[in-house]
């Protein structure tokens, strides 16, 4: 189990009981319009990227966390580490309504934390298709540099990327949380909130 907290999120690790809302979210064609395809996904798609996400954590020890709105205790969003061809990606996904407000960059901000002093990766990349300047900007607010163009599952995408040494720890607030599970040892860091 691993929890972080920022100043308005909670992040956990999905549940079963989440597909309701990352069917909803993954739905919205303005989330999806820079993902994949571009095209909303159907509730089974949306099932079998919540078994993914669940399957990566226990896979790979890090992963996607679910996105709660500290304030009002609802799902807002999603977004975390994953492995993109063996190397650690951030991600974020938020709903229209949440976009300009800051959240993916407080959820990046965590993310590279918990990547860098958690499992001590030397470095973290983020894609995004060229067009997504909104994405860009938090990947460039988070401190990642342009590193090249390229193609993932023949998706033309910018690649940025962030190493150990670069990462500087502000003073937002960030609070681990974690809880001995299947091998993976307990660590606590960062200022209480």
């Amino acid at each position: 189990m691993c929890l972080v907290e920022t100043a308005r999120l909670q992040l956990r690790m999905f549940r079963q009981d989440d597909l309701d809302s990352l069917a909803g979210l993954l739905a919205d064609r303005d989330v999806m319009r820079y993902v994949g395809d571009g095209q909303p996904a159907s509730r089974e798609v949306a099932a079998a990227a919540l078994q993914s996400i669940i399957r990566h954590w226990h896979d790979h020890g890090f992963g996607r966390w679910a996105a709660i709105d500290k304030a009002t205790d609802r799902f807002v969003g999603f977004g975390g580490l994953r492995s993109l061809k063996a190397t650690p990606e951030v991600v974020y996904h938020f709903p229209k309504r949440h976009w300009g407000c800051g959240l993916a960059t407080e959820l990046g901000k965590a993310s590279l934390r918990y990547g860098f002093e958690e499992h001590r990766f030397e470095r973290i990349v983020a894609i995004a298709k060229p067009e997504n300047v909104a994405s860009i900007h938090v990947m460039e607010k988070l401190g990642m540099r342009y590193q090249m163009h390229t193609a993932y599952y023949n998706i033309e995408v910018v690649q940025y990327e962030i190493r150990q040494a670069e990462f500087v720890v502000d003073d937002s607030p960030y609070l681990l949380r974690a809880r001995r599970e299947r091998g993976h040892p307990a660590r606590f860091g960062g200022p209480k909130l």
